[in-house]
């Protein structure tokens, strides 16, 4: 299965991704829509230590500490993806504090929320790796 990777060398801190992200997976067939006005909730963040900046999101780990902190079992793996069953979620966030990468965080409605590769909603390739404008987000 392929994984998103960061080069944060090529990373220009444009935020762009997060918008494409929260635009993805927003529900809306309208970019405007979907983000005028309103506060965004993507599934990758862009993080900036003053020296070097870059995005993170799951990394859909072979063995996810998330999946086993889930007291609910809303979590699981399959073909490669480590999804959120928000049906399933009680929002404890557990998932978030056994994270070692920071990648889940809460959604609009209380759950957890992190990315999923857009497989539900981008025809194949992820939003953000679509639309990073100097290719520092890669999906191999």
């Amino acid at each position: 299965m392929k994984k998103i990777y960061v080069q944060e060398e090529w990373c220009l801190k444009c935020r762009l991704c997060e918008y494409v992200c929260a635009y993805a997976n927003s529900g809306c067939e309208n970019i405007v829509f979907a983000l005028k006005n309103r506060p965004i909730s993507p599934r990758i963040t862009v993080e900036d230590d003053g020296k070097i900046c870059f995005a993170v999101s799951c990394r859909h780990c072979d063995d996810p500490s998330c999946l086993k902190g889930c007291i609910s079992g809303a979590i699981s793996k399959a073909d490669g993806v480590v999804r959120i069953d928000k049906n399933k979620c009680v929002g404890c966030l557990t998932c978030v504090l056994s994270c070692p990468y920071g990648a889940i965080s809460v959604g609009p409605e209380g759950t957890a929320t992190k990315c999923e590769l857009c497989i539900g909603n981008a025809g194949g390739t992820p939003m953000c790796v679509r639309f990073c404008p100097n290719r520092a987000i890669i999906c191999e």
